[in-house]
């Protein structure tokens, strides 16, 4: 695996693999990674022949009381956990790289809507951090597709509306949630959690597969089986942010129409640790 830090040296590799005729797969991450992140490794080397993965620690998605530098940093795991995995080439970008007239100064780009709600709303200009972040990263990576995780579903549909409005000529992969042995959506934030909690934690997807159940089954409305949700949840020690159904295509309030692809979402706090985990369906 080749690891580069300098734009000029990337542009050289990536120029030259496609002069070979190689496919280029992306996988951006902010390192600390785990099996989740090694699963979108994983399905990038399946449809491309040159797979680049970066780490960057992206200060302009944190908010307000959002410690940027206590997030958990594990360069020397991390390279050789991508390496083991067959990544071909790490990027490494410095700060400089990414914005280089400054933080304050930097052009920003934001999905309207689709970017403001949940948790956006939650985490205002969160989406704005992303959106701007993965465009600055297809500019240098310039790759041909690039992979994301369901299970943060919202930041996948705001990466696919941002790639398509800019242009990006990049194919956008969403890759299935990897979980833990009782249903818990792997995440770098379980690593907060101890061993009780992880196990009260997996009642969240347990709870989204019955919302999903019982939204099939149409006896119920929706909102009937969101409260529920959110009872259940809280009876189980969490503190729920929501638990909602929501258009699958763009996170739009869902009709009582029939035939029509929704997601289930929950975000729920434990203890200090906020946990998201989502389920698609076709009512």
């Amino acid at each position: 695996m080749q690891v580069i830090r300098e734009i000029d040296q990337l542009r050289d590799l990536i120029g030259n693999e496609r002069r070979l005729g190689k496919r280029i797969g992306f996988v951006p991450t902010m390192g600390n990674l785990h099996e989740g992140h090694y699963s979108l490794l994983s399905i990038a080397r399946e449809h491309a022949e040159l797979t680049v993965a970066s780490i960057f620690v992206n200060p302009t998605q944190f908010g307000v009381g959002e410690d940027f530098s206590r997030y958990p940093r594990t360069p020397e795991e991390d390279r050789a956990g991508l390496s083991g995995k067959g990544c071909d080439v790490l990027y490494l970008p410095e700060q400089e790289a990414i914005y280089p007239f400054g933080l304050e100064r930097a052009v920003k780009i934001c999905v309207p809507e689709l970017g403001d709600m949940l948790e956006g709303a939650k985490r205002p200009g969160h989406f704005d951090g992303v959106a701007t972040v993965v465009a600055r990263l297809f500019n240098l990576v310039q790759p041909d597709l690039a992979v994301f995780g369901n299970k943060d579903y919202q930041q996948l549909l705001v990466v696919r509306r941002m790639t398509r409005d800019l242009g990006f000529p990049v194919r956008i992969i969403g890759a299935p949630i990897i979980r833990e042995a009782n249903g818990l959506a792997m995440s770098s934030r379980n690593q907060y959690l101890d061993g009780q909690q992880r196990e009260t934690a997996g009642v969240i997807h347990s709870t989204l597969q019955r919302m999903c159940e019982r939204a099939v089954a149409g006896i119920e409305t929706l909102a009937q089986i969101e409260a529920d949700a959110s009872a259940s949840l809280s009876s189980a020690g969490l503190s729920p942010d929501y638990a909602l159904f929501r258009r699958a295509e763009d996170l739009g309030a869902p009709s009582d129409r029939r035939g029509e692809d929704l997601v289930a979402l929950i975000a729920a706090r434990l203890g200090p640790v906020r946990l998201l985990d989502n389920q698609v369906l076709r009512r």
